[in-house]
């Protein structure tokens, strides 16, 4: 029987800092990530909803190609 070769996806992850306005200042982190071969990108408005996508991709890579993201582009 033929092994099925292991499934594998490359992202590019840029991650940047905004800075609220108003008191109390504070930073917020964004998240985007894309995929070079479609283009397609998924932004991230905090941490939580990222690492929920990178799981829902590592539990079904299938996943990976339906818009889960706050934003696609």
């Amino acid at each position: 029987m033929p092994r099925k070769p292991p499934y594998y996806r490359i992202y590019l992850l840029t991650i940047w800092q905004e800075q609220n306005r108003g008191p109390p200042e504070r930073i917020t982190w964004r998240f985007r990530l894309e995929d070079p071969r479609s283009g397609r990108q998924q932004v991230f408005a905090d941490a939580a909803t990222f690492m929920r996508a990178l799981e829902a991709i590592a539990d079904d890579p299938d996943e990976a190609t339906k818009p889960k993201g706050e934003e696609m582009l």
